[in-house]
């Protein structure tokens, strides 16, 4: 088998470049995964040992779709009977391949420098990870210790992550602060920057920061790794913020050995800190790059294909390219244009149970919308219709009974203070609020009587979890603490919510014995990890027969034979951000480029003349990106038993 079997000429020529910097300019559905594993298989041919090599990407699921596809490809080309150290596929039989390529989030990457280099950094083996909710919880009391109720705890965490990801420190921050929004936050950032200290925690952005600022001031560190990874590949270059970057740019050494492979079209994540100008400016940070362009797309019809061209076009700050494909042409883009936003989910279930009765399967279909409230009105219509349906948005690990497991199994073994305070009272056992801030202020000894026995059964509880973490293999550590906390108990005595909240606790029951293999302690060490590091990718079950709802940003990297792209109106699609006058129109634009490009058969689109926002039933305007695409792509489908209507206000 060779390296480049199946690859058209552009993908082969990526294959083929192995030496030096290269830029993959890859278009929707162009075969990036595809090429990025062919690369690495060829890089292994020439004699390169594969731990040697280190590929990047941004979500767990894009991570292990390429960590899976490398691995085979490794194990043909080695024969049928090979085996890869590292493996989960590989087979002890046969011929042996030596070691596998590092494929990694940049997160896990962090956290993996980190637990290597802990000692340098003043860390734990593993230090704490704080999710969303932990971070929140420091941010709201740094602003009631301030007395400060006018700045949103939600807006305050988004400027100090947002600040993370362009490699600010708070000290520099709170220096340079001169809006007092920025002093108030720079305050806040410096308290919350204690209470992770306190608790020899990391959250997010400092899983890239520490790792970064570690390689960029540690020369014997930063050689180490250059040493030991000489290729590098990194998967979506688009989406990397500052920190992001410099980290990829820390980590290539002389050879400069750097492969990025993204798509300047599909930069949609610049209110998180994703910068367009790594892209942009990559031949500048590494000159002499080969740059090639991936444009035959092996998803969508001409018709879809063609719409997204005409809809990107528009766009000024991007490198020219023209998506093409050998698929058909296809069936023309169905425009729907609804009373409202219950009409919209009623076209939208109706013409669902029309391709099901024709033998389609609800798997095949995915409804997108622009913010997270337009799906209430589909939910409803999906209900009464019967059809099943999954939202992606409430991620698993992020359920209050899986977040109280956990932070029982947290406060076992790290004593953190936030995971203690809380599981303290869950279930209720008569620790109020005034015992637990006692506890958590070292007062905990001056606690007698009833309420002290109560504390001292708490305590006996978590050192029985802790006990048992390391002799355990993960799915029975789990069964003994969701029994053994009351958790169990307390689901089933209540008939309401009870039995849908044992059933997620079962499914992580099920989740954990993927981890059993590594033993004691090290599964239970990677379960912790993978809860903390998810995205919302992560939530979707794949072999679940059911509709897609979710968000366009969600939608990133995914595909569906039919999709629907909901609430084409000005003002939400493209987005206006009440306040904000300088929104990205073009980071829109592209967004509305990666929702056409998820739909490999047939697409629909739909407006609302009305749409109800703040309780208001709102006349709108239909989305601009509409008049973009050219009426012979377009069919104007009609409402049920009656011509189309204009509604005028």
């Amino acid at each position: 088998m060779t390296a480049d079997a199946g690859l058209n000429d552009a993908q082969k020529e990526a294959v083929l470049s192995t030496e030096g910097p290269l830029l993959v300019i890859a278009g929707a559905g162009a075969g990036k995964t595809r090429v990025i594993a062919h690369r690495i298989l060829e890089i292994v041919r020439g004699g390169v040992a594969p731990e040697q090599i280190l590929a990047i990407t941004f979500t767990n699921k894009a991570a292990a779709e390429m960590r899976e596809r490398v691995t085979q490809l490794l194990k043909a080309s080695a024969g049928p009977s090979a085996s890869i150290s590292g493996s989960a596929t590989g087979s002890r039989s046969g011929p042996h391949i030596s070691g596998v390529p590092f494929v990694s989030t940049f997160h896990s990457l962090g956290l993996q420098i980190i637990k290597e280099n802990h000692v340098l950094l003043g860390y734990k083996r593993t230090p704490t990870i704080y999710d969303r909710a932990d971070s929140m919880r420091e941010v709201k009391a740094a602003l009631k210790a301030l007395g400060n109720e006018e700045i949103e705890p939600r807006t305050a965490l988004g400027i100090i992550s947002k600040q993370k990801g362009q490699g600010r420190e708070a000290t520099s921050f709170v220096e340079k602060a001169e809006m007092p929004v920025d002093r108030v936050v720079g305050q806040v950032w410096l308290a919350y920057d204690a209470a992770l200290k306190k608790d020899g925690a990391v959250d997010f952005d400092d899983l890239l920061v520490k790792a970064m600022r570690l390689l960029q001031n540690n020369e014997a560190v930063r050689l180490s790794y250059q040493k030991r990874w000489r290729y590098i590949h990194i998967d979506e270059y688009q989406d990397t913020n500052s920190v992001q970057a410099k980290m990829a740019e820390l980590l290539v050494g002389p050879e400069k050995n750097i492969c990025a492979v993204g798509d300047i079209d599909q930069t949609i994540y610049g209110w998180r800190g994703a910068e367009i100008a790594n892209i942009l400016s990559f031949e500048k940070k590494y000159p002499g790059a080969k740059i090639i362009l991936l444009e035959e797309n092996y998803r969508s019809t001409k018709n879809i294909l063609a719409a997204a061209n005409e809809v990107i076009a528009k766009n000024t700050n991007r490198r020219e390219k023209n998506l093409y494909t050998k698929n058909n042409d296809g069936e023309q883009l169905g425009l729907y244009q609804a009373f409202d936003e219950t009409d919209e989910a009623g076209f939208i279930v109706r013409k669902i149970k029309e391709q099901v009765r024709d033998g389609k399967q609800p798997r095949d279909f995915c409804v997108l919308y622009r913010a997270n409230f337009q799906s209430r009105a589909i939910e409803e219509q999906l209900l009464n219709s019967g059809l099943d349906y999954q939202l992606l948005g409430t991620k698993f690990y992020e359920r209050k009974e899986i977040k109280d497991v956990l932070s029982f199994i947290k406060a076992a073994i790290h004593g953190t203070p936030g995971d203690l305070a809380r599981i303290a009272n869950v279930p209720p056992r008569g620790i109020g609020k005034v015992t637990l801030l006692k506890i958590l202020s070292g007062q905990e000894d001056a606690l007698g009587g009833a309420v002290g026995d109560k504390v001292k059964n708490l305590r006996l509880l978590l050192s029985k979890i802790h006990l048992q973490a390391t002799q355990m293999i993960p799915s029975e550590f789990l069964k003994f603490v969701i029994v053994e906390s009351g958790l169990e108990r307390m689901f089933r005595e209540d008939k309401i919510e009870g039995p849908e909240r044992l059933e997620n606790l079962r499914e992580l029951v099920s989740l954990a014995v993927r981890y059993d293999p590594l033993g004691p302690g090290e599964g239970l060490d990677q379960l912790l990890e993978n809860a903390a590091l998810q995205s919302d990718q992560d939530e979707l079950k794949e072999n679940a027969n059911a509709v897609r709802l979710m968000t366009v940003h969600a939608s990133k990297g995914l595909e569906f034979p039919f999709v629907f792209i909901t609430g084409l109106e000005e003002g939400l699609f493209p987005y206006e951000r009440m306040g904000e006058e300088n929104s990205d129109k073009e980071e829109e634009r592209r967004l509305m480029y990666v929702a056409i490009t998820r739909a490999e058969k047939k697409l629909f689109l739909t407006f609302a003349s009305y749409r109800t926002v703040f309780g208001s039933k709102n006349a709108t305007i239909p989305s601009q990106f509409l008049s973009d695409i050219s009426d012979h792509l377009l069919n104007w489908e009609t409402p049920e038993r009656i011509g189309r209507t204009i509604y005028l206000d």
